[in-house]
C-alpha cells in the first residue's frame, strides 16, 4: 500500500484522537490565545518605546542578509525580532486550536470560525507589520498594527468565553435574567473603549514615542487629542458605574457582577496610568502601563458585553 493510499487512514485515526467535546485541552489554548494576544501588544510597546522599531530595518528578513537578528545589531535587533517571534508562536496556538476543533467544527461553529478567525489574521497582522518597517514607522501604519491587536484580543476574550460555557448558545449553566438596560448600556462602554482606544492611537502618532529618532510623526496637536482622547474614557467610566449602580441595587451575582468589578477595576487603574502619564512627561514605562491597560479594557468591556447579551433581560416590570 503506497503512503498516498494510506492518507485517509492516517487522517481517521488522528481524527479519532481528537476532542469530540470541548475539553481542558481546547479551553487551555484559548486562555493561551488571549494572553498570547495580550503578551503581544506589550512586546510591541516594547519595540517601539526603546526605539527598537527598526531593530529589523527590513522584512521579512531581518537584514538584506540574514532572517534573524545578529548580535551585530545589538538590543534593537533582539528587541524587535522577539516581537516578530512571538507571532509564530501564536500562529502555532492558532493552528493547534483548529485541529482541535476539528471534531466539533459543525457542532461548535462559534468555536471554530473564532479560531479561523485569529489564525487568518496572524498573516495579516505580519504584512502590517512588514509595511511599518517599509514606511520608516509611518504613524498611520503602526497605529493600524495596535489596532488590529486590540481586535485579535476582542476576538480571544470571546473564545475564551465560548470555550469555557460562559456565554454564547452553549451555556455551562443558565444565567440569571438581567435588567434589560444593561444590554444597550455594556453595547456602549465596548463602543466607547474602542473609539478610546482608537483616539489613543492618534495621541501617540503624534508623541514622542516613535519607535525610532527618525520616525515620522503625524503633526497633530497632542495636547489637544490627548483632551478628545479622554471623552470617551469618561463615557466608559460612566457605563461601567451605572451598571454598577444596577448591580447593587438589585443584589446581582453571578458572572456579570463580577464582570461588571473586573471593568470598574481596569477602568480606575487605566484613568490613574493616563492621568499620571500625562502630568508627568509620558515616562515609556507608563506609556508601557497605558498600552496594557488598553488591552485589558478591550478583553474587559468585551467580556461585560457578551455576559450581558448571554443573558435572559427581566420582563417589563420585574423587579429583584
Amino acid at each position: 500500500m503506497t503512503t498516498a493510499s494510506r492518507l485517509p487512514q492516517i487522517a481517521g485515526r488522528l481524527a479519532s484522537r481528537l476532542p469530540r467535546t470541548v475539553d481542558v485541552r481546547i479551553r487551555r489554548l484559548a486562555v493561551a490565545s488571549l494572553i498570547g494576544q495580550t503578551l503581544l501588544v506589550v512586546t510591541g510597546g516594547a519595540v517601539r518605546l526603546t526605539a527598537s522599531g527598526l531593530g529589523c530595518p527590513t522584512w521579512p528578513r531581518c537584514t538584506s542578509d540574514s532572517l534573524v537578528n545578529t548580535p551585530a545589531m545589538g538590543i534593537h535587533g533582539f528587541i524587535e525580532f522577539g516581537n516578530r517571534l512571538l507571532t509564530f508562536a501564536l500562529a502555532a496556538v492558532a493552528v493547534l486550536m483548529l485541529v482541535f476543533l476539528w471534531n466539533l467544527r459543525k457542532e461548535r461553529k462559534d468555536l471554530f470560525l473564532l479560531a479561523i478567525g485569529l489564525l487568518a489574521s496572524i498573516p495579516a497582522q505580519a504584512v502590517i507589520g512588514g509595511i511599518t518597517v517599509l514606511t520608516n514607522l509611518n504613524p498611520w501604519v503602526v497605529g493600524l498594527h495596535f489596532l488590529v491587536s486590540m481586535a485579535l484580543v476582542v476576538f480571544s476574550t470571546l473564545l475564551v468565553n465560548r470555550a469555557y460555557g460562559r456565554t454564547g448558545r452553549f451555556l455551562a449553566a443558565p444565567h440569571a435574567a438581567l435588567p434589560a438596560v444593561l444590554r444597550p448600556v455594556t453595547s456602549a462602554v465596548a463602543l466607547f473603549s474602542a473609539a478610546a482606544v482608537i483616539l489613543g492611537v492618534v495621541v501617540t502618532g503624534a508623541g514622542p514615542h516613535a519607535g525610532d529618532a527618525d520616525a515620522p510623526r503625524n503633526n497633530l496637536d497632542w495636547d489637544l487629542f490627548s483632551h478628545i482622547h479622554a471623552v470617551p474614557a469618561y463615557l466608559v467610566t460612566a457605563g461601567t458605574v451605572v451598571a454598577l449602580v444596577l448591580v447593587f441595587r438589585r443584589r446581582i451575582t453571578g458572572p456579570f457582577r463580577t464582570a461588571a468589578l473586573m471593568l470598574l477595576g481596569v477602568t480606575v487603574i487605566q484613568a490613574i496610568i493616563g492621568f499620571t502619564q500625562y502630568y508627568n512627561g509620558i515616562p515609556a514605562l507608563l506609556v508601557a502601563a497605558h498600552m496594557l491597560g488598553a488591552a485589558l479594557l478591550m478583553a474587559a468591556s468585551t467580556n461585560a458585553w457578551d455576559v450581558a447579551h448571554s443573558s435572559p433581560a427581566e420582563r417589563a416590570g420585574a423587579t429583584k
